[in-house]
């Protein structure tokens, strides 16, 4: 491992982030964090800059509006690859992801053997899964579970992949894997987006391993998912199901927002 940078998008996790930054920072020391803000309302961006402002290894990239999870990690990518970040880490700010598992994820990047991989051989792309064996959820209601289980199928099917959590926010590239998959050519900027990244690794021949994990429901804040989010996610998938099996490329849905300053 050499820079490693871990991501964390923002949209008010005031009462989240600082705890996640301190226990990614004590998981992986020699770790770099970017916060990703989409202009918290909530003060979250402030505080940001509070935790970069005590720690050189923290950097924050403020964005000028809530434009989606997508659109954050597009542009944190593409911030990472322009500095000479490898690897580079997805994580959640709410809690969900914990950092203290982020050491194994890193590890199997680059081929230890880890329960739940079919390879001891180096990876493009690490997923955190809660659905392979020895993975889990704390503090689901059953039907968020039923949901999340069905999204993942539901895209296992439609676009014929074999990873087993789809869905799964807790990733770990290769910044030469982010360029192989070729970012500008991956237009979600919602939900769908976790999918979006894991068909385009796929068509790009990456090859992704699957390392169990523990999710935990958040304990602060509210959840950003809603019954439209999901239900867009669907349309996406289907959409690109029937492009794949007609041999077209997918086609932009919008533009990625504006783009974000970083702390001075």
């Amino acid at each position: 491992m050499s820079r490693a940078l871990v991501v964390i998008p923002t949209y008010n996790e005031r009462e989240n982030l600082a705890d996640t930054v301190a226990r990614v920072r004590a998981s992986v020391p020699e770790a770099s964090v970017l916060v990703v803000d989409d202009d918290s309302p909530d003060g979250t961006g402030a505080i940001a800059d509070e935790l970069a402002a005590a720690d050189a290894a923290v950097e924050v990239l403020h964005r000028t509006a809530k434009h989606g999870l997508g659109a954050a990690y597009l542009e944190a990518f593409a911030w990472a690859l322009e500095r000479g970040f490898d690897p580079i880490v997805q994580l959640d700010a709410d809690g969900s992801h914990l950092p203290e598992e982020l050491p194994r994820l890193l590890a199997r990047l680059e081929g230890a053997a880890s329960t739940g991989s079919s390879s001891g051989g180096p990876v493009d792309l690490v997923i955190g899964s809660r659905w392979i064996s020895g993975g889990s959820i704390e503090n689901w209601p059953r039907h968020r579970e039923l949901l999340s289980r069905w999204g993942s199928a539901y895209a296992r099917s439609v676009l014929r992949l074999d990873t087993q959590d789809a869905t799964a926010g807790y990733r770990v590239f290769r910044a030469d894997a982010l360029r192989r998959i070729r970012l500008e050519d991956v237009h979600t900027r919602g939900y769908g987006f976790q999918v979006d990244m894991l068909w385009h690794a796929r068509e790009a021949g990456l090859t992704v391993v699957e390392v169990p994990v523990t999710f935990i429901e958040r304990i602060r804040g509210r959840s950003k998912m809603s019954p439209a989010i999901v239900l867009e996610a669907v349309v996406r998938v289907t959409g690109w199901g029937l492009r794949s099996r007609l041999g077209r490329r997918p086609q932009p849905a919008h533009s990625s927002g504006p783009v974000g300053r970083t702390r001075a």
